[in-house]
């Protein structure tokens, strides 16, 4: 069994979820997870864990993401995108005459910053055991709760007032709906707006010129040469320190138990100080197999599982 991450790049029309079935075909591999949902016509990053790699997913779906999105004013759809129906529009006459281009500026940048934002009804949100896109399409909308969400940057990339469209990168807390940001910008301005487009430049840490397309992963995978392109799943948790058992300490820590401080010796420069800083450590034996993740109680003088990746055999 493969164990790890690939950095995908998935392509308009893919769902995420078809990205993992093409992927179990490809790997000849059933144990396979993504972190993240992109919308069908969004593309870019996508991260997809394989094997002991999957309890990773719901880590790597908490961290921020970045994008760049191209947004259209003077149209409001029934999705927040331009794949939706038209609930009204406005021409770009109207917009030119209407906005300025510094009144533009300052709207986007004024959502930087928590703010809270109301999931669209073209999402894969549940209400009462049913997703909100499937009431959708089925003619009904519910009432939804915002949602504190976090706008951590918004960079303007290009602004076209004659084809009243902008094209930005923003940097995010998880939840977050780019589609419903340009709505609520748009709102804001008074003349409504629509995601034109979205690419993912950044997913937990993974960034967009070490994706890859399926196409390419199955070149890969006939050339048997995987592991040009499987992150480890330790890797993934490179922000942490290193942190090592010592011998004679093997079954508390194969078994998930906590370590004492003495039983651990930490890699690098790190210090005792370093740790209320950075809260986890990557935890290996004294052999370097990674084991887990473990936090550090300072109270206690204990190093706390958080996540075991050990399965019994060391690689």
């Amino acid at each position: 069994m493969i164990n790890g991450v690939i950095n995908i790049y998935k392509e308009a029309g893919f769902t995420s979820h078809d990205v993992v079935a093409k992927m179990r075909g490809i790997l000849k591999q059933k144990k396979i997870g993504h972190t993240g949902t992109l919308d069908p016509d969004a593309t870019g990053v996508l991260p997809v864990c394989l094997g002991k790699g999957t309890k990773l997913c719901d880590m790597l779906t908490d961290t921020d993401k970045t994008y760049v999105a191209v947004m259209r004013l003077g149209i409001v759809t029934d999705t927040q995108d331009m794949s939706g129906e038209i609930i009204k529009s406005i021409s770009e006459e109207e917009i030119l005459e209407s906005i300025s281009e510094e009144d533009l500026r300052q709207t986007i940048e004024s959502f930087v910053g928590e703010y809270n934002q109301i999931p669209p009804m073209y999402s894969a949100l549940k209400v009462n055991g049913k997703k909100l896109y499937e009431l959708a399409r089925a003619g009904i909308e519910v009432e939804r709760k915002a949602r504190a969400v976090k706008i951590l940057a918004i960079k303007i990339l290009d602004i076209d007032m004659n084809k009243a469209k902008v094209k930005f990168e923003v940097e995010c807390s998880k939840g977050t709906y780019i589609r419903t940001l340009c709505h609520d910008i748009g709102e804001k301005l008074g003349c409504g707006a629509a995601m034109e487009s979205l690419e993912r430049t950044k997913a937990a840490g993974l960034k967009l010129d070490s994706a890859i397309t399926l196409s390419e992963l199955e070149r890969i995978v006939k050339e048997e040469n995987v592991d040009r392109v499987l992150i480890s799943i330790d890797k993934m948790f490179e922000a942490y320190p290193a942190a090592f058992a010592k011998v004679g300490f093997e079954k508390l820590l194969y078994n998930g138990n906590s370590l004492p401080e003495e039983g651990v010796n930490l890699g690098g420069n790190t210090e005792k100080n370093d740790l209320k800083k950075v809260g986890n450590v990557r935890m290996y034996d004294f052999e370097k197999n990674f084991i887990g993740i473990y936090s550090f109680d300072d109270k206690h003088s204990l190093f706390k599982l958080e996540k075991m990746f050990y399965d019994g055999i060391c690689k």
